[in-house]
């Protein structure tokens, strides 16, 4: 189910259109119907609501005004690699000193053109 703060990927006459975070979800005078707010991540950052149907929140194809729509709930991807506090050989929480002591800082500073 989705729930607010979930990331979903809004489709357009069967194509994906945006990516958009609920911010909240409050339920509509009629039954089964909910007032969704959502963010929509594009630029400009736009908050729309739409009051929809539950099992539209969850996936189910709806219309509005003629058009196909979709909201897909994006799962994020696992976190691998050095992103995080995981140390690579053991999959143990890295120490401080040891994290810091595998990194590379790079210097934009340095890569800007002058």
């Amino acid at each position: 189910m989705t729930t607010v703060n979930d990331l979903v990927l809004i489709y357009f006459e069967d194509q994906p259109l945006t990516y958009a975070r609920v911010e909240d979800i409050l339920p509509d005078a009629k039954p089964d119907w909910y007032h969704v707010k959502l963010l929509m991540l594009q630029i400009p950052l736009q908050i729309v609501t739409w009051i929809l149907r539950d099992s539209y929140i969850d996936g189910t194809e709806f219309t509005m005004n003629g058009k196909k729509l979709r909201i897909e709930r994006v799962e994020p991807p696992p976190q691998t690699g050095s992103s995080g506090n995981l140390s690579e050989s053991s999959g143990k929480e890295a120490s401080p000193d040891e994290d810091s002591s595998k990194r590379n800082v790079i210097s934009i500073k340095d890569h800007k053109k002058r």
